[in-house]
């Protein structure tokens, strides 16, 4: 019985520690991704007017943007022919992976690199570094869909303490900063307001809205380049645009001054107040969910 209990407490701490805060060492480089466990709940998605009840499963999500060390060792990687990785008893094989192509330009424009988000990038080389980041540790990772990014988000953050926790237009000296030097929210996230924005995994879609049914983590996945979300505010925003529920989305204004024909599906020269961070979920999403993700 004694022999019986232990096994039982053994597995509970197994368990919690499985689901607790962890650092993701990226082989063969200095750096690692500190990852933050969000337990799954339900809450109202959207403003007073136009909302839903929404479900999340529990998921674990990045403490920071992901900053331009961790972007570039994605850019410069070579191709190990490694393409399949073990998740539990599950083998995830990987149809190869495209790299950015080398920038004609500096995408910092000159605002920082060591600590500071890659910005400029597009929706397809965030879902692709995604991909990339799980075969090189073995754990499944993606973008946040727009309900895991805004149940992660909401925040204390208000028009008096909005100094405490975020980086705008009137106090960013007209660029970005680096990564967590303001308050965190509640879950111990640094920067999901300001900054600099955020790509979501999701397609955007005006009325997502229109059913008061319980969603469940919802995703809204289309094959097209354009409207893709983000989330957050920005640098250069002001204060009323920094909210948990705010909704952005893209289109081909973000490309405007790329001189390549076709337009470049790895960067977006006028993006500068757009990054992202990445999720890991607790139960690995199907290999047709993988598919969208990675390849949105």
């Amino acid at each position: 019985m004694i022999f019986f209990s232990y096994i039982i407490i053994l597995f509970i701490l197994i368990v919690n520690t499985e689901k607790s805060n962890y650092s993701e060492k990226i082989p063969n480089s200095n750096f690692s991704i500190d990852m933050i466990y969000i337990p799954g709940g339900e809450f109202k998605m959207g403003n007073k007017n136009k909302n839903s009840d929404t479900e999340v499963s529990s998921f674990w999500m990045s403490k920071y943007e992901i900053t331009w060390e961790i972007y570039n060792l994605f850019m410069e990687y070579d191709d190990n022919n490694k393409l399949e990785f073990i998740v539990g008893n599950e083998k995830i094989k990987v149809d190869g992976i495209s790299k950015p192509t080398t920038p004609y330009t500096d995408m910092t424009f000159g605002m920082g690199y060591e600590g500071f988000p890659a910005i400029n990038m597009t929706h397809n080389a965030a879902s692709k570094f995604c991909k990339w980041l799980s075969l090189e540790t073995g754990n499944y990772y993606r973008l946040p869909t727009e309900a895991e990014w805004e149940y992660a988000s909401i925040s204390e953050l208000n028009e008096k303490n909005i100094d405490n926790y975020a980086w705008y237009k009137d106090n960013s000296g007209g660029k970005y900063q680096k990564v967590g030097q303001k308050e965190p929210n509640k879950w111990g996230i640094y920067d999901m307001l300001g900054n600099v924005s955020e790509w979501v995994a999701d397609s955007y879609e005006e009325n997502i809205f229109k059913s008061r049914k319980l969603r469940s983590d919802p995703f809204i996945f289309n094959k097209n380049k354009y409207p893709k979300v983000y989330r957050g505010g920005s640098w250069n925003d002001d204060p009323d645009e920094l909210l948990s529920n705010k909704r952005f989305y893209s289109n081909s204004r973000l490309q405007e001054r790329d001189p390549q024909i076709p337009k470049s599906k790895w960067w977006n020269t006028d993006a500068p107040h757009i990054g992202f961070r990445v999720v890991r979920v607790e139960n690995t999403d199907s290999k047709s969910l993988r598919d969208m993700f990675w390849n949105n």
